[in-house]
């Protein structure tokens, strides 16, 4: 538990008392925190003794206060000693090269075994806490059998300014997938109303009305035998869930190894047959259990220095051999 005894003088009149206090204790402490705390009765006026619990009062005095910062709350998710490929980190936050399979949040079926439960155990004693709960920071998703770059904030103040970054578009994120055949034009952009799939509740859909803005900027990089599938970059405007695999898909080009959205299994081994392509690498497309997507650059500003930021990560074993 930490204590800070804060004075604010005459300079501070007319000032709310969350954003004084804000700026006057740890830096990884967030504004929504301290309002949290100012609401739950952890700050007092040190002149009249009183508890202070309008996070928006304005300073009509000079006036000192202690506001008490309680330790986190212990996780109720299990931590797992669970190896992860760390590609950057420090005090703030990690950058992760997520393998596919791997599910990042606990939940129904997957109550362990998780990205967050491999970030509490290695993340064990460097955590201050997201909310006033010991927990790492999801700032972005990947589903479950996609793989590639994860950001992931280790203290609340880290957290809220990369999510306020994904919100105005100032953190960039781009992927690379194997499509089956060749999107034309090459070069383009997918811009659609976005929603549940109202025919299947386990898929999302392209919408005519009611649904919420969703964009994809893509681009062709190589074409391989005759146009069977090629490498599509795609770089995300908006982050739905399963965005480019839908939004792929709607331009009639489905993502290879796709479960959900993609081709059948009889009309994929018709168009690999009829392509010309190896018995040894037409197996290997067939058999890849994992759509063909892969996170693989990130841009971001760090939410400490202000320093850009920016990584990228090979492609994983199954995916580099559709690309060799």
């Amino acid at each position: 538990m930490n204590e800070y005894e804060l004075h604010f003088g005459e300079d501070c009149i007319g000032k709310r008392i969350d954003q004084l206090i804000t700026e006057n204790v740890a830096a990884d402490i967030s504004r929504s925190r301290i309002q949290s705390l100012i609401k739950d009765g952890y700050v007092t006026d040190l002149d009249t003794e009183e508890v202070i619990k309008q996070a928006s009062l304005k300073l009509k005095t000079p006036v000192s206060v202690l506001v008490t910062i309680p330790p986190a709350k212990s996780s109720e998710i299990e931590a797992e000693e669970i190896k992860l490929d760390i590609v950057y980190e420090d005090d703030d936050l990690l950058v992760i090269n997520k393998k596919a399979g791997l599910v990042v949040h606990p939940g129904a079926g997957n109550w362990s075994g998780t990205l967050v439960n491999a970030l509490l155990h290695h993340c064990a004693g460097s955590l201050s806490g997201i909310g006033g709960v010991e927990r790492p920071g999801i700032v972005h998703r990947l589903d479950k059998e996609t793989s590639g770059l994860m950001i992931v904030a280790k203290n609340d103040q880290a957290h809220q300014k990369l999510s306020a970054q994904l919100a105005d578009r100032s953190l960039k994120r781009i992927y690379w997938a194997f499509v089956w055949g060749t999107p034309m034009p090459p070069k383009g952009t997918v811009d659609t109303l976005y929603g549940r799939d109202p025919h299947n509740r386990l898929k999302m859909a392209v919408l005519k009305r009611d649904g919420k803005e969703a964009v994809t900027h893509y681009k062709v990089i190589e074409r391989y035998t005759d146009d069977l599938y090629s490498l599509v970059e795609c770089s995300l405007q908006t982050g739905r869930t399963h965005q480019i695999r839908v939004h792929m898909a709607h331009l009639g080009h489905c993502l290879v190894g796709d479960p959900l959205y993609g081709e059948q299994p009889s009309k994929i081994a018709s168009l690999i047959k009829n392509s010309g392509l190896d018995n040894m690498q037409g197996q290997k497309i067939q058999k890849l259990k994992r759509q063909a997507l892969h996170a693989k650059e990130i841009h971001f500003i760090h939410p400490r220095t202000g320093k850009p930021m920016h990584f990228t990560c090979d492609l994983p074993s199954e995916l580099q051999s559709l690309w060799a």
